[in-house]
């Protein structure tokens, strides 16, 4: 794992059906390695995740602006380790990702998490505030041979305001390179017909969770993933 962190990377995701992912891990299987957390196989991500009160990061996502910032706090459960992360993807369409030690999620700005935040970001940390809980469980693959990662999303959780939604027929899968390179997962996705495009994990429950937001250019995608999930 050490070895494909890849906090500098390209991704490609996929969405699909429940009813697939038995086939696709018995396909995968010769080519990719799974990380084992003491004896778990599955671990659990707990996110939360932060905007302006006017959802400023969302909009721009929606807008389709490249050079657009992601900041969450992310807990992975079975390793009891936590960080404050900021994402950015970039116009060239890599994902930078940097973050601190910081166990528990706050809900207002001090210390070290204000200071990285300013000097990670263009906002006054003062501005971002809690939007939105996602959890969700992950599969984690690493490529026998390449620098290569794959994550697998189960049992996907939108939690706002005392509401929750959970995704069980949904599986999201994301190869993660340091560039574009042939990926024995990519190819297994192509025999079986099944497309790249996925809407992010954030959008997709701002625009399922939060009332009268912008949706429309996420429209036919989230009409394609409730489909999957027959909602």
């Amino acid at each position: 794992m050490d070895k494909v962190k890849l906090m500098d990377r390209m991704d490609t995701k996929f969405t699909f059906s429940f009813d697939n992912l038995a086939l696709i891990l018995q396909k995968v299987k010769p080519f990719y390695k799974v990380l084992n957390i003491n004896e778990t196989l599955i671990s659990r991500y707990q996110t939360l995740y932060y905007d302006t009160a006017d959802l400023y990061l969302y909009n721009r996502h929606h807008a389709g602006q490249l050079n657009r910032y992601k900041v969450r706090h992310r807990t992975y459960v079975e390793s009891n380790l936590g960080f404050l992360e900021v994402k950015f993807k970039n116009n060239k369409g890599r994902t930078l990702k940097q973050r601190i030690n910081k166990m528990e999620a706050q809900n207002t700005w001090d210390g070290d998490s204000e200071e990285f935040l300013k000097l990670k970001t263009p906002f006054d940390p003062k501005t971002l505030v809690p939007i939105l809980w996602i959890n969700y469980n992950r599969l984690t693959l690493v490529n026998k041979i390449n620098a290569e990662r794959l994550t697998i999303d189960l049992n996907l959780e939108f939690k706002k305001d005392g509401k929750d939604q959970v995704f069980h027929n949904l599986v999201i899968a994301e190869v993660k390179q340091e560039g574009k390179y042939p990926s024995p997962f990519l190819q297994i996705m192509k025999e079986m017909h099944i497309r790249e495009g996925s809407i992010s994990k954030y959008c997709m429950g701002v625009a399922l969770s939060i009332p009268n937001v912008k949706f429309n250019n996420f429209k036919s995608t989230l009409l394609t993933l409730k489909k999957i999930i027959n909602i």
